[in-house]
């Protein structure tokens, strides 16, 4: 239970983090920003899609952790009541084990003939948006860098 409220914790800190980034972005946009606005835009930008990345790989990550606690944490908890709770006896029949992983989020359950299903399908769209959205906050990380560069470059060829 600790586990969750400190993800819960930590998605709404990083998605209102997010939320201020994007608020940064938008005041680009308006009259009286700062200049260079350019540069200004892609750094926010940046500490956008960060701190969007961090909310969703923290959802994922607590997800695995509640999953891996509840596992061996009472009478019915083995095997893991992840890989057992929504799915049909046809689909549990030969359940032994668990696999989980935090990098790639994935909490996998395993049969005794060696095939694996995943508990939760939601770990997939959870690992392509943080990883596409920490992608992006490098990329326009780097552009921001590389306009200041140029930026620089272009004022002392002007002096």
């Amino acid at each position: 239970m600790t586990a969750l409220l400190l993800g819960l914790g930590l998605f709404v800190v990083c998605a209102v983090g997010a939320l201020v980034a994007a608020a940064g972005v938008v005041s680009v946009a308006l009259p009286g920003r700062p200049e260079p606005w350019a540069v200004h835009l892609l750094r926010r930008a940046a500490a956008t899609a960060a701190w969007a990345a961090a909310a969703v790989y923290s959802l994922g990550f607590f997800g695995v952790a509640a999953s891996e606690q509840a596992f061996g944490d009472g009478a019915d908890s083995i095997p893991a009541p992840a890989c057992r709770d929504g799915f049909d006896e046809e689909t549990r029949q030969g359940l032994t084990h668990h696999r989980s992983s935090y990098l790639p989020l994935r909490f996998d359950c395993v049969r005794d003939d060696g095939s694996v299903y995943p508990s939760d399908p939601d770990h997939v769209w959870m690992n392509w948006s943080s990883a596409s959205l920490a992608l992006s906050a490098a990329l326009l990380a780097i552009g921001a860098a590389y306009a200041t560069e140029y930026r620089t470059r272009k004022a002392a060829a002007a002096s």
